[in-house]
């Protein structure tokens, strides 16, 4: 009879582990709650000093297995300003962020294609008076003759992160909420710029930016602070 009784009270404690691990594993996607964000019609092409300029290429994530599943969108563009100075911006963009998929960081994705990196620096970037400021991690990416300084910031739901810590946090608790968060990857970089003053158009580049585009393109870009979880 107790024999009975254990099989019983362990095959009950089995699915009562089962279900509340159902429950724990959050199943809706943020992204679906809205409709898709065209990234290429979003994004401007031109704004305030800044035209399009044909045919620099941006160094792209790698294309491993995980690719196509990881990002649904892609978008990489060029601008130059009045002075000639040339940006690259490069927006990697996934529904879902869990633990199996996930961005790429940019250190990461250079150094899979043969670049030397420098250590990452992560810095609070004012882009404007009265908003909150935004984490933006700085390196340099070198690979023979191409010297490439490189700005990111990294959007997991309403929240901005780098860091890989913070970012499993805030997956856990957007999973406790029963949701998975998407994320989108921001890169600036600048080809033919010198190092020192680099970092000062990027910053110009990134804040001419925020400042240009409608309230919407700028929480797809930088969250929503009114309802981050960091």
């Amino acid at each position: 009879m107790n024999r009975s009784v254990n099989v019983v009270l362990a095959s009950v404690a089995m699915v009562a582990a089962a279900l509340l691990a159902y429950v724990l594993t959050p199943h809706r996607l943020m992204a679906r709650t809205h409709d898709v964000f065209d990234i290429d019609a979003r994004v401007p092409h031109a704004f305030g000093e800044w035209a399009a300029l044909p045919g620099l290429q941006a160094i792209k994530p790698p294309p491993d297995g995980l690719e196509a599943e990881i990002y649904n969108q892609e978008v990489a563009r060029a601008y130059v300003d009045k002075e000639g100075h040339a940006v690259m911006l490069m927006i990697a963009y996934g529904e879902s962020q869990s633990d199996r998929l996930q961005l790429h960081h940019p250190e990461v994705c250079y150094t899979a294609q043969g670049f030397r990196v420098t250590k990452p620096v992560t810095t609070n970037f004012n882009w404007s008076p009265t908003a909150k400021p935004v984490s933006v991690t700085r390196l340099v990416a070198t690979r023979e003759g191409r010297i490439e300084p490189i700005s990111y910031w990294m959007r997991i739901g309403y929240d901005v992160t780098n860091s890989n810590w913070a970012r499993n946090a805030l997956k856990l608790q957007y999973g406790l909420r029963g949701w998975i968060p998407d994320g989108a990857l921001f890169r600036v970089s600048t080809l033919g710029v010198p190092e020192d003053i680099s970092a000062q158009v990027q910053e110009k580049f990134i804040r001419d930016l925020l400042n240009s585009v409608p309230p919407d393109t700028r929480a797809f870009m930088i969250g929503d602070p009114s309802k981050a979880l960091l």
